[in-house]
């Protein structure tokens, strides 16, 4: 964990907020469940422009593959043998929601990054 200090207080149903890092979290380390050696899963906070609160979560597993990033988000794609393909999915309708953005990319040297903005005067629409 990387939590910044104090950061700008937001609105929004915490609940959501909640599942959505929830579940980033779940999709890193299932991201990393068959590789062996030291595996990593970061939770990091930070100020985002002054507009609001930046999340990110990375892993060291293998990434998104060629491609992969680009489709993250479609429903029903998915990486995973036994994944649904709804969770970034449902994530994104989530921050989207909130007045926020989610966005994907690889992590360095390996893995992948989730990060999500939620502006200071979020206000659930759902």
């Amino acid at each position: 964990m990387q939590l910044a200090e104090d950061l700008p207080s937001i609105e929004g149903d915490r609940v959501e907020l909640q599942q959505v890092l929830l579940n980033l979290i779940i999709n890193a380390l299932e991201a990393m469940g068959s590789l062996e050696g030291t595996r990593h899963v970061q939770v990091s906070t930070g100020e985002a422009d002054g507009a609001g609160v930046v999340v990110t979560v990375r892993d060291s597993g293998p990434g998104f593959g060629p491609n992969g990033a680009e489709h993250a988000f479609n429903a029903f794609y998915t990486t995973k043998a036994t994944g649904l393909g709804m969770g970034l999915s449902i994530c994104r309708s989530i921050i989207d929601a909130h007045g926020g953005r989610l966005w994907v990319g690889e992590s360095t040297p390996r893995g992948a990054a989730v990060q999500f903005t939620v502006p200071l005067h979020a206000s659930p629409m759902l």
